[in-house]
Formats: C-alpha cells, structure tokens, sequence
C-alpha cells in the first residue's frame, strides 16, 4: 500500500489519521481522498448550523436522522468541492465511517490534492486478500448444557441480531442460508418495503438492507436469513474479474466460496448436512445461527483460476461496504481480510471501522496467514477485536510406508468406508521426478513433474508456494495416483479435496518420509484415522500460519492479537453457480476463526442486545483459556494467542468489565503522534482501558491504570503477576464492588533482570469470591534507551547536555552524524537576503536535492513576520520531474518544518504557501551525511554507562561553525534504533583567542589493516599555523601516532580512528579540531568445504561456506560461491555459515571458490579452491 503521509511542523508535525511511516507516492492510480471535517460517527459538533451526530455512549448512530442526513449531505456537498478543483471524478463517497471520496487520479492530480489544506491524507489503493467433532461441539455451543441452551436454545441463539460480512459475496442456495420467501407484511420476521428489506432488530432498531440484482443473482434470493446482499466491484475493475466460466459473477453471488463459508461459520442455520466430494461429515452450524446475514461482496477472483495473485480486494471497495453496512444497520461485521504486517493502527479502512464500532457495530477480524514470524498481524487498531486461528479434532489419516514405519496427518480423500481397500501404490520424492529444467519440483508446482517418472506413483510433495490442490493437481496431470504432502515447517495440517487421494502430515515427520522416499522400491499406503504410534495434535493448538504479534507500529503499547478461535480444517458452506447443487468445503484460515468470533458476538448481543463493542471484546478476552503447544503444554504467548483460546461457555457474564468508547479511542490516536482536534486530550497508549496491557518502550518503573465495570457483586483479589525479569504491583490487590460500579486500580512495573529489546509477558488474573476468574495477558518491552527526539544549542562553537534513560544497566554506544548546514534556497530576489516574499494565496515552488547517502534531510520554511500563516508541502521527483512521493506541514504557525529519515538522494521540490498574511521569508534544507559534516561534531562520552531507570547525561560538542547559520546533526544510540536530532543555531562569531577550525580536518585512505591513512588538517581562520597529530581509535590516544600519516594495525579492527590536529599561531593559544571518524574493517577468513568431492554429473553436491573474523558478530550479506564456470549466491546465517547446493557438472575436474562481499564491519574476502572431480 502507498498511504499519503504528512509529516511536519515546527518541529515535526503530528500525522494525519491515516498517515503510515516512510515516504508516500503519487502514482496514477485510484485514491482514497480523506477530508478534515469528522464523519458523522464521530461527529461532535463544530460546524455552524449542524448539530452533533455523534452517538451518545452506549448508543448507536442512526444512519436515518434527519441530523445525521443533513450532515452527511453537507459533507458530500464538500467533498464534491474539493473534486472539482482538480477536475476528478467521486466514485465512493463516504460520510458516516470517514469522511472521504475514491476517485481515479493522475498523478498531477494526486499531488495537488495532497496541498490541499481540506484534505488530511490520500491512501492509494490497495488490494487485500482473503486469510481461510465441528468447531460448534468443540466450543460447547451444542449439546446439553451448552451455550445454546444456556440462551433458550438454537432458535435463540442470536436471535435479533444481524452480521454483515465484507467478503467474497454468498451462495443462497445453500441449506446453510435456507430461509423463507420474504412477504410484505410488517412484523417480526423481516418484510420488503418496496426494494428495501426491513427487519425489527432485538436492539430496537432497524436494519434496512437491499438484495442487489446482478449476474446469477435475483432480488428473490433474499429471504428472511440473508436479508441483505450487495457488491462493490468499481474499486477493483468489473474489467479485471473472471466471469461465470471460472467461477465469479458481477453481482453478490459467490463464486469462490470464502464468503459463504465465513458467513456459514458465523451465523449458518442449525443442524445442516453438509458433504464434501459425495463424503457426508455430519451436520454443521453457524455459531449465532438464529442471526441473519447482509452480505456485502468486496473481494474479486480474477480471470485465472490457477493462481491467487488476480485475486484481491480494493480498499475503496472495503470502504463503501463498511460505510453501506453501518448505514444498513448491521450489528457484527466479519472481515476475514487482510493485506500483511499492519504498518499503523490508524490506516483508512482502520479509520473506516472506528468509525464504524462508534456507531455500535462489533467488528471482528482475522489476524492474518503469515505466521509463525514474529510481527506480521494485520488488522491492528484497538476497537477491532483481531483473532488468531486455532486447531479442533480433524479427520486424521495415517501413511505407512514400506519400512514399517506409520505417521499420522488429515485427509478427506482416504477411502473411509467400511471394508474398504487400503489405498497404496510406489512412493517416489518430487525432486527425484523432476521435469528437465525444473529446480523446485519438490513444491510440486504447475509442469514441475516428469510424467514418465510419476505414472503410477504416489507423490511426496512440499507445501509452499503453490496452492495445495494445485500440488495434488500436478501429481494427477503427470500421471501419479497419490499424494504425501509435507510440511517442511511447523504449519496446519488441512483438509482439502484433492485431485488424488492426499494426506497432509506435519513437518516433524518430513525428514523420515523424504529420505524413504529416495530409496528403492519405496512404497505407501494410506489408511483412516490415526493408527499410529504417534498420538493425535491435542487441540487447540494456534496454528502454524496464523499471524503473530507483537504489533511494531505505533509504539507497540497494543496487545494483539486478542483472542483465538477455530480456524483450521473448518467444515462450512461453499460456493455454486446459480441452480447448481449447494456444496461445502473445509477451509483453514484465520479467515475462519474471524468468523467464530464474530458469531459469538451475534450471540452476545442477542442476549446483551445493546453491548457495546469493547464490552463483547472484554467479555472474549477475559474468559478465554491457554491454548497448547504440540506436546500439549499450555500457551501462554499473549503474541501468539492473544487472552487464547474463547471461551463461550462463560463469556456472558465475566463478573468485570474492561469498557472503553469513541472518547477513548481519539485519546488513543492523539497519543500515538496523530492530530485528530485541539479539543481531544492525548493518553499513554498503554492506558487505553483494554482487557490487556502492553508496554512497547519500559525503562523506570511505569504505572498503568485500568477500569472495571461489575456484572457480578463480590469481592475480588489480584493473584501475584509473573512476568519474568520484572515486578508487577498492583494496587489495590483487592476490592469490593456491587453490580453496574466502576472501579480502578492501577500496576506498576519494574525490570530486574528481564533481557533488554524483547517482550517479557504475563498476566494479571482477578479471582472473585465466587470463584470466577478474569484474566488479561500482559506485555512489556524494557528498552535499551528512551532519548528526546531533539534538543537545540547555540554558538560558533558550544556543546549542550543530553539527558536520556537507560532501559538496563550497561554500555550503550554513541556516534555522531553531521553537522550538515542548512542551505537557504534562492529565490526570485523580491526580498533582499531571504527566499521570497508573498501574502495570503501565494504559492512559490523551489526545486532542491538531497545527498546520496543522507541519513536525515531537514526542509524548513521560515517566516520573517511571524503574525503570517505559511504552509510547507515538500515532493520527491522522479526523473521526470513529476511527484511521486509527498510530505506536508501545515500547522497555524508562522514556521513550518519537514523531517525525512533515510531519505532516497535525488530531486526534490519545496512548495512554500502563504495562507494568510504579508511576509518575507526563508526556505533551507539540510542534509546528514555520516561520516561528512562540520564542526567537529562529537559526543562525550562516546559510550554510556547506563543505570537501569536512571537519567544519565552526555555531551554534544561543535567548533569552528561559520556564523549566523544554522546546522543539523543526529546522535545514533548503537543499534537500538534511537536518535536524537540536534539543531544549533551559530549565531555572531566571537572573537578568536585561538585558531578556529572553519572546515574540519579529514582522513584519506582505505581503513583496513595494513593501510596508510592520511590526515588532512582542514582550514583555519588564522594564517600562519603549525599543525600537531594525534590519532585515536574509539577516542582514546593511540601511543605513537602523532604524525600526519598513520598505518592501520590489526588491534584497530572494529574500531572508529579519527585524528586529533592542534593548530597553534604565534599569540594565540592552540585550538583543535578532531576529525569525522572512519570505521577500520575486520579481515575476513573465508574456508570452504564441498561434499562430494568425487562423484557422478548427477549427484548432489553442497557447498558449505564460513565467513570469520576476530569480530565477536558473524560476517553477514552474501557469498558467491562459483563451480566450474557456474556461479550460485547464498546469504550466510546468523552464525556467518551458508550451505547451498551447487549446480550440476559435467565430468572433468572442476574449480570450486566462495567469494565474500563483505559487510559495513568485515571485509571481502576469498576461500582458497577446492577441486571435484566428476567421473561421468
């Protein structure tokens, strides 16, 4: 994704909403265009003859009021407005969620609305993806006893309540969704009134939904069960869909399955048989399944149905079907989608569901298919409840090979009839079979396999990369009988119609089966259910894929994700073409555990009918249970399991409640850097009122403070808090509350001895009198240093005193970049010593660079007449001149700044606007280069010998800066990741007692061991000078080194030299200028080894190679490693080591070298040879 994102101001300006980290671009393409004014949602007056919309809390936003539609046509009305300066055209307005308009921009276009100081942001479009004994029985909905009972039965459970699903349309037809015609007669049952559909909510409300007549899809398909269905395709392009051939239909019915499934799983009718490839599995449900369904078709399969990457969902699309739900009146909405790592917890469709959970709406979301790594959840923000996917009982399969040897997976494919044959047949390995010139077919992808070697076989095939039934597929075309898929990672082992008979085993087992598989005369045989020696996965275990925190953006004080729910081998309902018979499908996904999550809360709701939507989250987070591992050990990971497995059994009433609203919320963005209202007072991330706590940056002890809000009387007592490496006081430990009170407590925590830079977790658990139990997961982050962002001084030459705070007690190095000038740009020449001059309405455009190399670029523009209102746009050009990037201050103030870290070298363009008043003024820009600057900028001392929680100081030095100018310079704390910025303005210059250094000295030469480096004293402002050496290596004296050139040794390796030159001159004390330090290389060793060296022109040959050094850290980056004329590149590991298969030879003798490029620490270097010989 591409999000506009403004940053600047007098100091750095706060972002807007949606603004994301790192550059934004201005391609060609379609937008979403955010506007100032709030969306009614969150709308609480202001703006003159409009009354607030803004739901009180508790309550819920009526689309309908004649208040709301007067507002909302106002903003339509402006959002028109802001179109027709740049001749664009709306597609999607939207009015209720956000405050905003899609539309097709050139990149002109795009630019020029990001100067518009009514627009906030641009997000440019993205497409998103869809992430897939019954998981009802396993929850404990069913049965005796069960939740349903608890509520007054099937027919109750979700009764009055509707769940909007933002998905891949749905499939009427299918018994899951079977419901009766629609009359016009009002009443209970949900009615049409002329197109709409009107149906009674058990809230007091109503929904009015619209059953859109498309492709394979007539306003008779509604009925009183899916009482809303709609699509979204304008974003996406009608023009780049497939059509009923593969499977998709421009209209809400679903050709994919996803979005029956999830509708199905969420709120699917009781007791419906269900049957895959002509198999019956018993009967399924929905898990609120007295709900009804507004489906709203967002996502598109594309012309291929081959491949997934044709497939997506456009955030405009999203957008107007959050926007048409909230309107509806729906109640839940799933959103089972997703577009990776979340980079803000405040993008555009983020914004969309704030606004949409402001109108009352539950929204559960899945947490995205790209685990087990860490950090990669999607669907981040606070108000969105984000759920991980889990594992129930599944239908188990057993492989028994030749050997002997017998190991458990899943399948639906094994023949499980009774009597029947066991399936077996020979067992080869794909790579063994490989089609001529394929280097990956053990993935078993699209004509990777050799048909003359797979006819009659049974397949071992990887999972990765490929769908799996494209795997099974490949295996059928090349003529197998059989698949083995393995997973060679930890992962879910799913349940998939296959194209030939499948088990799917886990990775534990992948290394035994491949090494059978090679052997001669290997075979297999597939057999029901597990009977093996090995014990079936105890359930629920979080699944391999799911997404896993912790979450990076924002500061990372958000918990996530929050729960966890079944979403591997789910049994739901599938999709057909119109007068097909209705099909079901087992689908694996967090897409599928989103759902369950959301139908829980349809359940919630029917019981509670207005809950708002942080007490259904609390409710969920604070009764669930550990999840297990594959040993069957509990889970405590709150990154991996959130609060862990839901609980529904005891989520309706949970004894305390973890409450929190709209107010709440903009606190919460405010306090994460962006710029809602002056009236919204910021908040500490982590003290937004949740059902968990995270601390992302924990150095002296920080207090948090929650409050709860009784269900249920008593007294209740915090256990002890076990957090390893930190102390957790809570206070009070105990309190007495009745039904419907409120109270707070606050913790406070401290680090012992907890490992800086990493998340030690816990959790706080409240017992009451009655035994219930009341749990939130804890998460704190103690960090190497907390610095200010910037800190100023003054004079030609100075120092100022930097305060920070250790996170720990030890050494934390310092280095510093710059000083770099602050250049002022020329301009037209109308004010005499300044850039130009103007009054309100006049805009004035200047073209400047950025350095190659630059760490941080500074632009400022700078009134004379600080009374005026100026505005800063800063744009990155590309080689044409056109804007493909962006950057905005425009504050009330005079002055206005933009900062840019890591900044690409090239091009720039500096818009300086004059809003209102007359003034001169100044536009610079500056540029950190490290290793380049003036001044001899320093810092003393070059480390820091930090004490846990206890400020500590160090010092900044300059000299020698040419008067009245301003400078820029950062100070790097080692590789923690922190920087502070420092400004000095020189000021006059004072008169000289000694040489001044005007342009430092430097350091000629290549730095590495053996080298002579060269010092070049630099300027002086006095003639006349002598000039003395010292060389240093990290600041301190090396014995000896006092002339002008100095030969590296081997003892200087990993160690920064500079130079020291004293000028003295006849009158005057000496004066002295250090150097900007060079960074001596460690010398690489470089050994090689390869196994075979003699063999045949087909054996598999491997190559190991070890980057060394005297460093304690391993060489890193890349080796090419080159055999016979043929070369193959390797990144080395953690411990500097790469192992890699080499290409075939033909037989002779052949020449193997490894060739390390080297990294900012280690130098390059090459293996000595190592000869193979190839018999033939």
């Amino acid at each position: 994704m591409s999000a506009i994102a403004f940053t600047g101001g007098t100091a750095t300006a706060a972002p807007t909403p949606f603004a994301q980290s790192g550059k934004t671009t201005f391609d060609a393409g379609r937008y979403v265009v955010t506007l100032a004014d709030d969306p009614a949602a969150t709308y609480d007056g202001g703006v003159s003859g409009f009354d607030a919309t803004k739901p009180d809390p508790g309550g819920r936003l009526n689309p309908g009021a004649t208040d709301v539609t007067e507002y909302t046509d106002y903003l339509a009305a402006e959002q028109e407005d802001v179109a027709a300066e740049v001749d664009a055209t709306i597609d999607y307005s939207y009015t209720l969620t956000v405050n905003g308009f899609a539309a097709d921009l050139s990149s002109e276009q795009a630019s020029a609305l990001a100067a518009d100081k009514r627009v906030i942001s641009l997000e440019e479009e993205e497409i998103l993806h869809t992430t897939a004994q019954s998981s009802t029985d396993f929850l404990g909905l069913s049965g005796d006893g069960g939740v349903w009972e608890s509520v007054g039965g099937v027919d109750a459970a979700g009764a009055g309540v509707v769940v909007g699903v933002l998905d891949t349309g749905i499939a009427p037809e299918n018994p899951s969704f079977a419901g009766e015609s629609l009359g016009t007669t009002p009443g209970d049952a949900p009615f049409l009134d002329g197109e709409e559909i009107v149906f009674s909510k058990g809230d007091g409300g109503t929904f009015r939904g619209v059953c859109e007549e498309g492709e394979q899809f007539a306003a008779s398909s509604c009925s009183t069960k899916v009482i809303g269905a709609r699509y979204y395709v304008d974003g996406f392009g009608a023009d780049r869909i497939g059509d009923a051939s593969v499977g998709e239909y421009v209209s809400p019915r679903d050709g994919d399955g996803h979005g029956s499934h999830t509708a199905s799983t969420a709120a699917g009718n009781h007791a419906v048989d269900a049957s895959v490839g002509g198999v019956g599995y018993g009967q399924i449900s929905g898990v609120a399944p007295a709900a009804k369904i507004a489906a709203y078709k967002v996502c598109w399969s594309g012309p291929d149905p081959a491949v997934t990457t044709d497939d997506g969902c456009a955030t405009t699309d999203l957008l107007a079907g959050i926007e048409q739900a909230v309107t509806d009146g729906v109640d839940v909405i799933n959103y089972s989608i997703g577009g990776g790592a979340a980079e803000t917890t405040v993008s555009a469709t983020d914004y969309a569901f704030f606004g949409a959970a402001a109108a009352g709406i539950f929204v559960s979301a899945s947490a995205g298919n790209d685990g087990p790594g860490e950090s990669t959840l999607d669907n981040a923000s606070p108000w969105i409840t984000t759920v991980a996917a889990s594992t129930i009982p599944s239908y188990e399969a057993t492989v028994e090979l030749g050997d002997g040897s017998a190991y458990p997976g899943a399948s639906i494919t094994v023949d499980r009839s009774e009597g029947a044959t066991p399936f077996t047949g020979p067992l080869v390995w794909a790579d063994d079979v490989a089609a001529e010139g394929v280097a990956d077919a053990n993935l078993c992808g699209p004509g990777s396999l050799d048909p003359a070697a797979v006819e009659g076989m049974i397949v071992v095939c990887d999972r990765g990369t490929y769908d799996r039934t494209a795997k099974s597929a490949e295996v059928a075309r090349a003529g197998g009988i059989g698949m083995l898929l393995v997973n060679p990672v930890a992962g879910s082992i799913d349940l998939d119609e296959h194209s030939v008979p499948t088990v799917h085993v886990d990775v534990q087992f992948r290394d035994a089966i491949v090494a059978y598989a090679q052997t001669e005369g290997a075979t297999a045989t597939f057999l029901p259910d597990n009977v093996s020696d090995y014990p079936s996965p105890p359930t629920p275990q979080v699944a391999g894929f799911s997404s896993r925190g912790p979450v990076l953006a924002d500061g990372s004080d958000i918990l996530k994700p929050d729960v966890s729910a079944p979403g591997v081998a789910i049994l739901a309902g599938g999709a057909n073409a119109e007068g097909a018979e209705p099909t079901f499908k087992f689908l694996s996904g967090t897409s599928m555990a989103a759902p369950h999550v959301a139908g829980l809360g349809a359940l919630y709701l029917g019981v509670h009918p207005t809950a708002a939507p942080a007490e259904i989250k609390s409710a969920l987070m604070t009764t669930a249970s550990d999840t297990v591992d594959a040993a069957g050990h509990d889970v405590s990971d709150p990154f991996v399991q959130g609060a862990g497995q839901v609980e529904p059994g005891s989520f309706l009433d949970t004894g305390l409640l973890y409450l929190n609203g709209v107010d709440d919320w903009e606190s919460y963005i405010e306090g994460v850097g962006f710029e809602l209202s002056p009236d919204v007072e910021p908040i500490d991330p982590s003290s937004l009122n949740l059902a968990s706590i995270a601390i992302g940056a924990l150095t002296a002890p920080e207090t948090v403070t929650r409050t709860v809000t009784a269900t249920t009387a008593g007294t209740y007592t915090a256990r002890p808090i076990d957090i390893p490496g930190i102390t957790a006081e809570v206070t009070p430990s105990s309190f007495t509350v009745a039904e419907g009170e409120s109270v707070s407590y606050t913790v406070t925590f401290t680090r012992t001895d907890a490992p800086l830079d990493e998340f030690a977790t816990g959790s706080l658990v409240w017992e009451g009198d009655d035994g219930t139990t009341v749990r939130s997961p804890i998460a704190v982050q103690p960090v190497t240093i907390v610095a200010p962002d910037e800190v100023a001084g003054e004079g030609v030459s100075g120092s100022v005193e930097i305060e920070v705070t250790p996170g720990g007690s030890g050494a934390i190095p310092l280095s510093a970049q710059g000083l770099a000038p602050a250049i002022l740009v020329e301009g037209d020449g109308s004010a005499e010593g300044h850039t130009g001059s103007g009054s309100g309405g006049d805009e004035f455009t200047y073209p400047v660079s950025v350095a190659d190399g630059a760490s941080f670029a500074r632009f400022s523009l700078i009134a004379v007449d600080k009374t005026a209102d100026l505005d800063l746009v800063v744009y990155q050009l590309d080689a044409a001149g056109e804007p493909v990037a962006g950057w905005q201050s425009a504050t009330g103030s005079a002055d206005e700044q933009v900062d840019i870290w890591a900044p690409e070298a090239g091009d720039y363009l500096v818009v300086a606007s004059v809003y209102s008043g007359t003034t001169a003024f100044d536009v610079k820009t500056a540029s950190v280069v490290p290793g380049a600057g003036e001044g001899g900028f320093a810092v003393d001392p070059t480390e820091l010998e930090g004490v846990q929680g206890e400020p500590i100081a160090y010092t900044v030095s300059w000299t020698g800066l040419a008067p009245l100018s301003d400078y820029v310079g950062v100070i790097v704390y080692g590789d923690t990741g922190e920087a502070t910025v420092v400004s000095v303005a020189s000021g006059e210059a004072p008169a000289p007692d000694s040489p001044v250094n005007t342009t430092p000295p430097t350091i000629g030469g290549t730095p590495e061991v053996g080298e002579k480096l060269t010092a070049d004293p630099g300027e002086w402002d006095t003639e006349g000078v002598a000039f003395a050496y010292q060389w240093q290596a990290d600041g301190v004296d090396i014995p000896g080194a006092t002339k002008a050139t100095y030969k590296v040794k081997r003892a200087d390796q990993g160690k920064t030299i500079t130079v020291v030159v004293t000028a003295t001159a006849e009158g005057l004390a000496p004066g002295a200028a250090t150097s900007a330090g060079v960074v001596v290389a460690f010398v690489s060793k470089v050994s090689l080894s390869v196994s075979p060296t003699v063999g045949f022109s087909w054996s598999t040959r491997t190559a190991t190679v070890r980057v060394t050094s005297d460093s304690d850290a391993p060489g890193t980056g890349t080796v090419v490693i080159t055999a016979g004329g043929k070369s193959v590149e390797a990144v080395l590991d953690a411990n500097g080591t790469a192992t890699v298969k080499l290409p075939k030879l033909g037989s002779g003798v052949h020449t193997v070298r490894a060739a390390y490029e080297g990294d900012a620490t280690h130098e390059a270097a090459t293996s000595p040879k190592r000869l193979v010989v190839v018999i033939f």
